[in-house]
């Protein structure tokens, strides 16, 4: 009974924006087993994607809303659901596993869960690299943005962190499931910042702590310093920014990897290196997070379809060769997440459908 149970939580899971595909191993069956119980599983199926008050819940599934409350919040501070604050009233929803149940079992973590994402991150990897919006997008440091010819709104970091007015900082669960594994990272671990709703489900689950708008633009002068990428929702309206290493983001870990990482971040531009100007330093080659950059003839020289767009490079050039340039024809990002997730979920249906 209890496997038919995960199967059904797996496929449900799977209908969600960002999948939750089936393995050979049923490697992805443990983790649900590892996470949920038979009654969680069963509850969790029959809520919504979008935010609902326990009332709402309790008179569509015919509950006892004073039984189902506890159950719900019990759930949402295990990071097995989401939950949403308007005002006093709390909102559950259904949510997806990455970036999502993932990401919420930050201070749950053990040794045993990490060895199965590890396992189960090839199969999530391959489900979703044909999808063209993505749930992430990269975003330059600031030092960047001076160089770039045209800038829009939605790729000035610092203005939109200026806009906010909940902020919380909570360890990179990356660089925490690296550790457990005995891979230990030694660049700053507090780099995830939530904003708005996110970063109220945080703090009330106690997983991360409340900063203002100052701390928060030191947060990235940091991540600046120490190589980190700028990684935020994919969206105009700001709701979180991941401040990533290769060594530990398994996003950037497998990009690394493959002969072009462009292809598979959505990003507004790509360095430039002005031969006029290089002095064959090899300050940014070793710089760079996707070896993105080689030396050619005594010169820095950009590899095609390497960069990822940064702008890592553009601080550290005393020649200051190098600039950032914008893609042509690229749309806007989607206004919020929600929209995000929803255009996600048609490219996935289509890609599906076609297959």
């Amino acid at each position: 009974m209890n496997k038919d149970t995960y199967i059904k939580l797996r496929e449900f899971l799977d209908t969600l924006a960002s999948g939750f595909p089936e393995t050979p191993t049923g490697v992805e069956l443990k983790i649900l087993k590892n996470l949920f119980t038979p009654e969680q599983a069963e509850l969790t199926m029959r809520l919504k994607e979008e935010p609902e008050s326990v009332a709402d819940i309790a008179a569509r599934i015919v509950g006892d809303e004073a039984e189902l409350a506890p159950k719900l919040e019990e759930m949402a501070q295990k990071g097995l659901i989401y939950r949403v604050r308007k005002g006093d009233k709390r909102l559950y929803q259904a949510y997806q596993f990455i970036l999502g149940i993932y990401e919420f079992q930050v201070k749950n973590l053990d040794k045993e869960f990490c060895e199965l994402f590890e396992e189960y991150l090839p199969y999530y990897g391959i489900s979703i690299k044909d999808v063209k919006t993505k749930q992430l997008r990269v975003i330059p440091v600031e030092s960047a943005i001076n160089t770039a010819s045209s800038v829009a709104t939605y790729n000035k970091v610092r203005d939109l962190v200026r806009e906010q007015e909940t902020i919380a900082v909570q360890e990179c669960i990356c660089s925490k499931e690296q550790e457990l594994l005995g891979n230990k990272c030694y660049k700053p671990q507090e780099t995830c910042i939530g904003f708005g709703d996110f970063a109220q489900y945080y703090l009330d689950n106690n997983m991360a702590r409340a900063i203002n708008v100052d701390d928060a633009l030191k947060l990235l002068d940091q991540a600046e310093e120490f190589g980190l990428v700028l990684q935020p929702t994919n969206t105009q309206e700001i709701g979180a920014i991941c401040c990533c290493c290769t060594c530990c983001c398994p996003g950037l870990r497998f990009a690394k990897m493959s002969k072009r990482p462009s292809k598979l971040f959505n990003s507004y531009y790509q360095a430039k290196i002005d031969p006029t100007l290089c002095a064959g330093c090899g300050e940014c080659i070793d710089r760079c997070p996707m070896d993105a950059i080689m030396e050619s003839k005594d010169l820095s020289e950009i590899v095609d379809g390497r960069c990822i767009g940064c702008g890592l490079c553009v601080s550290t050039c005393p020649e200051t060769a190098i600039s950032l340039i914008a893609k042509p024809y690229m749309e806007a990002p989607p206004k919020d997440f929600e929209e995000t997730l929803k255009i996600i979920k048609t490219e996935r249906a289509a890609i599906a459908s076609s297959t």
